[in-house]
């Protein structure tokens, strides 16, 4: 997960955008209309296939499936765990709350996803793995039709579960939390066995803050997220660090942020879990000038930043240069060897919504190619 001989690597955090096609597909399958199943899976393996393509073309290294498959990084699981139903309110973060103008704006031209988010109802177990075993037969088959230099594979913390699909099951949250990562370890060691690099979702390390914890103290917060990383390591126990990335962020929505935990308190926590590979926001206006953090703070040698050095809420391209100078402060940091270009968080975080434009989401990711390009012959010249 390093850089590659003589040169920063490149990837992204995983969600692209989906077609009409598969986005009907998805939302049916949540509806559980009656369809014909061959065809549907014929629609989400052809883009599959299409995706990675269009990321080797464009100049990706580490590439994903896109997350065709999934509704969303969270929700999916309620077709693969037993123990959800229903439905939940959606709560937005305290930022959007104090600005019901913005938030009215928002949901008004449809920048707000839709789609159902069950509650833990019943004792959470794995029910079906025949849609991991799909997935990531999608994802092979591609990979070997289009040889990118390696591929890696979104799957849910238990904490954004969580966060996403509250409890009404369990007699603590603990409890719930230590169900879910008992229930997520078969798909964990699932996808590294097949071969591909397990990519963690937790954006409930830093958008908890904000949403699901926000009535609690910075300092039962920051306890909080320690625990969220204990129950995470122990599902990865079996796993090979060097095989796995998580990747952290405040939420992959336009607003004001303004209440944010600062990275300078989640940094220490966030870098005790059990994976090589980090990825986190960098280039966005909140978060952007926190790369002097890692100036402070001592990252294990055994670790490898992947900062964010695209914003995926804006249809700004930014400039290679720009890209190049944000690769290199953190090269110098922690050494060029130790540090990737990815982006603060996916293009395609729900099905049927985005804010990018897909095609400007490619050219966007050309650019992060051809800055990492820039600081690459500087750094090894």
């Amino acid at each position: 997960m390093s850089a590659g001989p003589g040169r920063i690597l490149t990837t992204h955090v995983g969600s692209l955008p989906r077609s009409q096609a598969v986005t009907d597909v998805l939302f049916a399958r949540e509806r559980e209309e009656a369809r014909e199943v061959a065809a549907d899976d014929a629609v989400i393996r052809a883009a599959v296939e299409a995706v990675v393509r269009r990321q080797v073309e464009v100049g990706i290294d580490v590439v994903s499936d896109g997350e065709m498959s999934k509704i969303s990084y969270a929700t999916y699981i309620a077709r693969r765990l037993s123990g959800f139903d229903g439905d939940t309110p959606r709560e937005p973060g305290q930022d959007l709350v104090e600005f019901p103008g913005l938030l009215r704006k928002l949901a008004e031209r449809g920048a707000t996803a839709k789609y159902r988010r069950p509650r833990c109802v019943a004792a959470v177990a794995v029910k079906d793995l025949g849609p991991l075993a799909t997935d990531l037969g999608n994802l092979q088959a591609a990979v070997q039709a289009a040889r990118p230099m390696a591929a890696f594979m979104n799957s849910a913390s238990p904490g954004v579960i969580a966060l996403f699909q509250p409890n009404d099951y369990y007699r603590t949250q603990d409890e719930y939390l230590e169900a879910l990562a008992a229930a997520l370890q078969a798909e964990y060691e699932g996808i590294v066995r097949a071969g591909i690099i397990l990519q963690i979702d937790a954006p409930d390390l830093a958008m908890g803050r904000h949403t699901m914890y926000r009535d609690r103290s910075l300092e039962e917060f920051e306890s909080l997220a320690a625990r969220h990383i204990e129950v995470l390591n122990h599902a990865l126990r079996n796993v090979p660090a060097e095989r796995v990335r998580m990747h952290v962020c405040w939420g992959n929505y336009e607003g004001p942020h303004h209440h944010d935990v600062p990275l300078s308190r989640l940094l220490p926590i966030v870098l005790k879990v059990r994976a090589q590979g980090l990825l986190f926001e960098a280039a966005n206006p909140r978060h952007a000038h926190e790369w002097a953090v890692f100036k402070e703070v001592r990252v294990p040698p055994d670790k490898v930043l992947i900062p964010g050095v695209l914003s995926t809420t804006t249809n700004y391209i930014e400039h290679p240069e720009l890209v190049a100078e944000r690769l290199e402060r953190f090269a110098d940091l922690v050494g060029r060897e130790r540090v990737m270009a990815g982006t603060d968080c996916g293009f395609g975080t729900f099905a049927g919504f985005g804010p990018i434009e897909p095609d400007i989401a490619y050219l966007k990711l050309r650019s992060l190619v051809e800055g990492a390009q820039l600081a690459s012959r500087r750094l090894w010249r």
